[in-house]
C-alpha cells in the first residue's frame, strides 16, 4: 500500500543559483530510487510563458494576469523533457533570459504562493528529492533532511559558463558573475522566503568538491535519517 503523499519523505535541497544542487539533486535521486523535483524550471516555465505572452512583471497590471497564470500553469514533465501546453520547452528554459525572469517572477509574494501546491504535488511515494530555494523552509518544512549547497560566486559563474559553451554558445563571464552577484542580492532580501539556510540544514560548501564527492555526502546523511 502506498504511502500518503506527506508521509513520503524528501530530501531538500537548497542553495544559491548554479551551485550545483540541481545536478546534485536529480543524481541522488536516482541514486536513492526517489522522484526528483526540479523547482527552478517551474519558475522558469512561468517566465518563458510570461515572455510569450509579452508581460512585465514590474508592470502592476500585467503581474494581474501573470498572478492567475501562476495558479494555472500548464506545465508536464515527460523524463528529460519539459512541456508548457504541450510544447516541448527543455532547451528555452534554460537561457539566461528566462533564468533572469524567473529570478524576477520569484520575489512576487502572489506568484509564489500560486506555484507552491503545484510543487508540494510532486511528494509521491517512495519518496522526493527536491531542489529550489525554499524547499527546506516553505515548501517541504518537515524534509527529513535539509541541505544548503553553496560555493563562491566565481566557481558558480565558471560553472555557468561551461555549461553555455558546451551548448555551443558564447558565454561572458563576467556578465555572467555580475548577474549571479544580483540574483544572489535579489533572492536573499526577498520579502517573502528569502535565500538562507534553514536553521536545521546541514550547509555543504562544494567550491573545492567534485561532483560524486558531493552526491556521496548527501546520500551518507540521507541514509542516517531514513
Amino acid at each position: 500500500m502506498n504511502k500518503p503523499a506527506s508521509h513520503c519523505p524528501v530530501v531538500a535541497i537548497d542553495g544559491p543559483t548554479a551551485s550545483g544542487k540541481g545536478t546534485v539533486a536529480a543524481l541522488l535521486a536516482a541514486k536513492l530510487g526517489f522522484h526528483y523535483l526540479d523547482s527552478g524550471a517551474i519558475y522558469r516555465v512561468l517566465a518563458v510563458a510570461t515572455a510569450q505572452a509579452d508581460l512585465n512583471p514590474d508592470l502592476p497590471a500585467d503581474l494581474q494576469e501573470i498572478i492567475p497564470m501562476s495558479e494555472n500553469l500548464p506545465v508536464q514533465f515527460h523524463g528529460n523533457k519539459v512541456l508548457l501546453k504541450g510544447v516541448d520547452v527543455s532547451e528555452v528554459i534554460r537561457t539566461e533570459e528566462a533564468g533572469i525572469m524567473a529570478s524576477r517572477l520569484a520575489v512576487v509574494p502572489e506568484v509564489r504562493a500560486g506555484l507552491l501546491q503545484r510543487q508540494r504535488d510532486f511528494r509521491l511515494a517512495p519518496g522526493l528529492v527536491a531542489d529550489g530555494r525554499d524547499m527546506g523552509s516553505v515548501v517541504f518544512p518537515d524534509s527529513i533532511l535539509k541541505v544548503f549547497l553553496t560555493a563562491s560566486a566565481t566557481v558558480r559563474a565558471e560553472r555557468r559558463v561551461r555549461q553555455i559553451e558546451e551548448r555551443g554558445q558564447q558565454a561572458d563571464f563576467q556578465a555572467i558573475y555580475n548577474d549571479l552577484v544580483a540574483r544572489d542580492k535579489r533572492d536573499t532580501e526577498r520579502a517573502v522566503a528569502p535565500l538562507k539556510p534553514c536553521e536545521d540544514a546541514l550547509v555543504l560548501d562544494c567550491s573545492n568538491m567534485p561532483i560524486d564527492q558531493v552526491v556521496g555526502t548527501i546520500h551518507g546523511w540521507t541514509q542516517e535519517r531514513i
